[in-house]
This record gives C-alpha cells, sequence and structure tokens, in this order.
C-alpha cells in the first residue's frame, strides 16, 4: 500500500489492486451499501466523532468484520492502521510491540524494512469507522424496535384472552430468547409480575407453557421467587412438567431449579414422577441434565429423599448410569449418594442386581468426585451385607480398581477410603479369589 503523506485528502490504499476509498468500498460490499436503513453517504464526520471507535468494537464483538479491517498480528478490528513501506498495514500499538521485540522485518512478508516509518492509513481508518457506526446504528435501530414491540406485547396481554393470549405469549417468548434488550424490558416493566399472575389453578396448559418459557429466561428477583413459589403455581408447573411437550418439560423442570434452589419445595410425589421421567427419557439428553439438576436440589431434602425412594427412584438411577454422560454421572452418583446414606435407599440399592457392577466400572474412569461418590455408595451396600457384597464386588473387579485409586494421585482421604474398602473386601473374601481377582499377586502377599 503507498500513501502521499502530504496531502491526506488524495491518500488512497491499494488491496488487492482496488483502491479502497469510500465509493470504491460501498460498491464492492465492504461496506455493504445500505445496512438496516443507514447509507453510507449518510454518515458524517459529526455523527462519526460522537462514537468510541473502541466501544463500537466491544459491543459488536459478535459479528463477522472484513478481513481488511483485521490487524494480521492480533487478528482484532484495527483502531489505528498505520502502513509499513513494504505497503502492508497493522495496528499501531502491535507493529510497535513487534518492534521493540527486536523485529525489524514485516511480520507478513518477512521482509527487511528499508525504512521504519508509519504512515497513519486514514482512508482505512475512515472506513472501519464508518463500517462499525453503520452496523452500530443497525444493532441500536433493532434494539429500539425490540424494546417498543416488548412494550406493545406486554399491554396487549393485559386486555387478551384465549387463544389471542398464548399467540401473543408466543411471539413475547420468540423475541426474549434471542434479544437480551427485550428480557431486561420485560424485567423493568413489570413483566416478570404480569407474567406470573398468568399462572394458578385455571390457568389453561397453553398459557402456562408460554409463560414459563418466557420466565425461565428471566432473571428472577427474590420476590418474584416467592410469588412462584405459592402452591397454586407450583402445582399448575408440576401439571405442565408431567403433560407438556419435551420443550416445556425442559423449561418447566429449568424454572423450578431456580425456585427450588434455596428454598423449600413442595414434597409432591407428582412432581418426582415427572422429574424422573425426564431423566429416564434416553432421546433427549438435555431434559436428561436438567432433570438430575433438579433432582440433585430436591435430594436435599430428606423427605423428599424418601420418596424418591418410594417411587422406585433409586433402580430407575442405577439401571441409567452406562447411559450417562460425565457431566451427568457426576449429578446422578450424587444423588444416589444421599440416597445410600437413608436405610430405605442402601436397601434399594442392595437389591438392585447391578448396583454394584455399575459403580465398579466407574471407578477411576470419570472424574475423583465420582469416584469418590462411587465409593460412598458401595460402602453403604456393603455395610448391609458384607460377605454377600464381597463376593459380588471382588467378582467385577472391585480389588483391582481400588488398587488403582490406592496407587493414584487422588486425594489422601480417597486413598484412605479404598484402603479401608480394600481391606474389608479381603477379610470377608477367601484368600485366593481375592488375589485372583487383583491380579497382583506378588504385590499383595
Amino acid at each position: 500500500m503507498v500513501y502521499d503523506n502530504d496531502d491526506e485528502n488524495s491518500e488512497n490504499e491499494q488491496s488487492g489492486g482496488q483502491v479502497l476509498d469510500l465509493e470504491t468500498a460501498v460498491k464492492d460490499g465492504i461496506l455493504g451499501g445500505e445496512v438496516a436503513g443507514v447509507i453510507c453517504s449518510d454518515v458524517t464526520a459529526p455523527n462519526l466523532e460522537k462514537l468510541d471507535l473502541k466501544k463500537m468494537i466491544e459491543q459488536l464483538d459478535s459479528i463477522e468484520v472484513p478481513s481488511v479491517f483485521i490487524c494480521p498480528i492480533s487478528l482484532e478490528p484495527m483502531q489505528d492502521p498505520v502502513t509499513l513501506c513494504t505497503g502492508q498495514t497493522y495496528e499501531r500499538s502491535n507493529i510497535l510491540k513487534w518492534f521493540s521485540l527486536g523485529h525489524f522485518t514485516c511480520p507478513t512478508t518477512m521482509q527487511e524494512l528499508w525504512d521504519d516509518s508509519l504512515t497513519p492509513n486514514s482512508t482505512l481508518h475512515h472506513l472501519i469507522q464508518t463500517w462499525f457506526f453503520q452496523k452500530y446504528l443497525a444493532m441500536k435501530k433493532r434494539s429500539e424496535d425490540v424494546q417498543g414491540r416488548c412494550l406493545d406485547l406486554l399491554e396487549t396481554l393485559k386486555k387478551v384472552k384465549g387463544q389471542t393470549r398464548v399467540q401473543t405469549l408466543k411471539e413475547l417468548r420468540n423475541i426474549v430468547a434471542i434479544h437480551e434488550s427485550a428480557k431486561k424490558t420485560v424485567v423493568d416493566n413489570g413483566g416478570v409480575s404480569f407474567i406470573s399472575s398468568l399462572l394458578g389453578p385455571f390457568t389453561s396448559h397453553a398459557v402456562g407453557s408460554e409463560a414459563i418459557a418466557i420466565l425461565v429466561n428471566l432473571q428472577l428477583n427474590s420476590d418474584s421467587i416467592a410469588n412462584l413459589l405459592q402452591p397454586n403455581k407450583i402445582s399448575l408447573m408440576v401439571d405442565v412438567l408431567n403433560e407438556g411437550s419435551m420443550e416445556t418439560k425442559i423449561n418447566c423442570a429449568k424454572l423450578m431449579e431456580t425456585l427450588f434452589n434455596g428454598s423449600k419445595t413442595v414434597p409432591s410425589l407428582s412432581l418426582l414422577v415427572g422429574v424422573l421421567r425426564l431423566v429416564k427419557d434416553k432421546r433427549h439428553p438435555p431434559g436428561i441434565l436438567v432433570g438430575l439438576r433438579l433432582l440433585k436440589i430436591i435430594t436435599s431434602q430428606e423427605s423428599l429423599g424418601k420418596s424418591i425412594i418410594t417411587i422406585g427412584g433409586v433402580p430407575h438411577l442405577v439401571e441409567m448410569l452406562p447411559h450417562f454422560n460425565s457431566e451427568c454421572l457426576e449429578l446422578s452418583l450424587f444423588v444416589l449418594g444421599i440416597l445410600s446414606s437413608i436405610p430405605e435407599g442402601a436397601l434399594a440399592l442392595k437389591k438392585c442386581s447391578n448396583t454394584i457392577p455399575n459403580l465398579v466400572k466407574l471407578l477411576m474412569k470419570i472424574s475423583e468426585n465420582c469416584t469418590r461418590y462411587a465409593l460412598s455408595i458401595l460402602w453403604e451396600v456393603c455395610k448391609l451385607s458384607p460377605e454377600e457384597f464381597t463376593a459380588i464386588a471382588v467378582n467385577a473387579g472391585l480389588a483391582a480398581k481400588l488398587l488403582l485409586v490406592i496407587q493414584s494421585g487422588c486425594s489422601p482421604g480417597l486413598k484412605q477410603q479404598s484402603s479401608e474398602l480394600l481391606k474389608y473386601c479381603s477379610l470377608n473374601c477367601t484368600s485366593t479369589i481375592f488375589i485372583s481377582k487383583c491380579k497382583l499377586t506378588s504385590t499383595l502377599q
């Protein structure tokens, strides 16, 4: 790129054999001509000066930027482009840093420089500033349009009922799901309180589903949470959790996760049944994850823990272990760990034929947390029937896995727990079988 420093107004930039002035840039599509009603020729210098380029770049960090605006060193948009004698353009701070490291070459071409002067690229700087200004104005206009539409929809909701209310809620849900400004507008204008008021004993599932889908995307304060924890509202959510579409069930579980976290939940068997159905549905992994997160919160309350055991939650979780990913495994083992500390839970685990084999397979396989939870569960089952447990566990390869834990870089507490369980197994199993299953005869002897 060649520049005439004596006359900045007639400055041209060469890139790929084309002159990068404003007219050519618009014609070649770099600036895009008209963007959301903002025409390049309408962007005046006073308007550009009112907005800081750095702030515009930060607010538009998710959009795709023309490659000609990108500094080859940092791969970030340039704010103060300067050109070397080789014709290559860089962000001033980046090329100065390159020089400070002792380089006297062009980073792109690796040519030695015959002149170390940096020529301000005013044309490219103006192109960059104009392009970002266009995008910023378009974004601002979209944001204002979205906010206005949200307010209109909130006002409409106060006047309509039936299918019209459902359609209005659906449109509001779609806007809120996409635009951050829409979420803030709804919250700032009393939308959370109003939408929450739509949930009640006489609310149709269609209205309830759409209202829940909106609320799950909003920031709820303590008052909003307290309002939504009213029994009649929770009752509707439980109904929707059990009877809605998969998307609705997931939204409902997410909302209840927010509501129940740190609050006393309603001990409803219907709620637990709905959560377990989510966890058991292998076709929808997102539902499994959100279901397990909710189950973790619920299980922390002892009364509900016993209810989960009563409706058969323990064998369901045990049978699902081989199908879970690492995140779901950690959640499910946490839940089973809590349930195993309840006598009825430990007994349910003992009665499930796959408890020991499934848990042994998970030792040293996923994470230290998973290993810790699995060991705790195995201990609880072991204490119920030492001899029966030992025979099954050793045949499943427990002894060898425990030796791996002891010899690994796990925490001292986990190693101690493994050593004690290994010793317990050796005392309740014939030495020949125990040693052969360990596959480390000489070490043990």
